[in-house]
């Protein structure tokens, strides 16, 4: 992926960096793996707000993704990469020698016309699903089940991957892109390589508009609200308060570990994140 910057011919455009979609080579998805999705504008199934600065934005249709891969033993040729609106990755379109079409994740230098599979006894290239105990150790993963046969869950966003540091009877330790170490069962399928459009984090939307497109709405500081609205609200002028920065609910917003001590996977964290 490489990025295109503008020339400051308004303000907007003066910082715009963007995606030039060099290696999109399919602009229409495939019709059979769209489906209608609805916007929530943030609410939950009781209606109430449960992610807020969420509202409108472009009508989106959901791509059917294949994370279980559970096709094992069937040759599939890369047709298409192409744009998910979804997802910060790209993702690919694969055609199975049966005559199935499904869409992965696209990994990282992953190209039209290569040749993938899925199952136990795929080589370990990229692009192609194994499960971890057939992985060589100190390779580059994504898309990681966490539980046999669910499909993956783990390591999916742009230019992420977990490395693959040990086996130990029936689990694998697993290096997650935040630093920590996690067991997961060595039966569980993971993906080989890096997902792709690693560049995503380099992108600067230069105005607002462009996040009203995305379905983002404005934020406003607690700092610029009065006491009533905010904990952090208030003062002579210009002021924080002095006190640890918070959530509207009084819920201390930085550093503070929020994870339950009790929590039953728990004993699955080798070592936490790295600060």
């Amino acid at each position: 992926m490489a990025l295109k910057k503008y020339k400051p011919t308004t303000p907007s455009r003066r910082f715009m960096v963007l995606s030039n979609f060099e290696e999109i080579t399919k602009d229409t998805p495939e019709r059979a793996l769209l489906k209608p999705k609805k916007s929530r504008a943030g609410r939950n199934s009781a209606g109430r707000i449960s992610v807020r600065h969420r509202g409108g934005g472009h009508k989106r249709r959901y791509r059917m993704i294949d994370f279980k891969r559970d096709k094992h033993g069937i040759p599939a040729t890369v047709a298409a990469i192409e744009y998910d609106p979804n997802r910060s990755a790209r993702i690919a379109l694969l055609h199975y020698a049966d005559g199935d079409k499904r869409y992965i994740i696209a990994p990282a230098m992953l190209k039209v016309g290569t040749k993938l599979m899925s199952g136990p006894d795929a080589e370990p290239s990229v692009g192609n699903a194994l499960p971890l105990n057939k992985i060589p150790l100190g390779m580059a993963v994504h898309n990681i089940e966490m539980v046999a046969g669910c499909g993956g869950q783990l390591v999916r966003s742009a230019g992420t991957s977990a490395t693959l540091m040990s086996r130990e009877d029936d689990f694998a330790n697993i290096k997650m892109p935040s630093g920590e170490i996690r067991k997961i069962r060595t039966n569980c399928y993971a993906t080989i390589g890096q997902v792709g459009n690693s560049d995503h984090s380099n992108i600067v939307m230069g105005k607002a508009g462009r996040k009203r497109w995305l379905g983002i709405r404005p934020t406003v500081r607690g700092v610029a609200m009065n006491p009533v609205d905010h904990p952090m609200g208030g003062g002579e002028g210009r002021s924080s308060g002095g006190g640890h920065p918070k959530s509207p609910w009084g819920l201390l917003a930085k550093g503070k570990r929020t994870r339950n001590k009790h929590k039953a996977s728990n004993k699955y964290i080798v070592e936490r994140r790295k600060k």
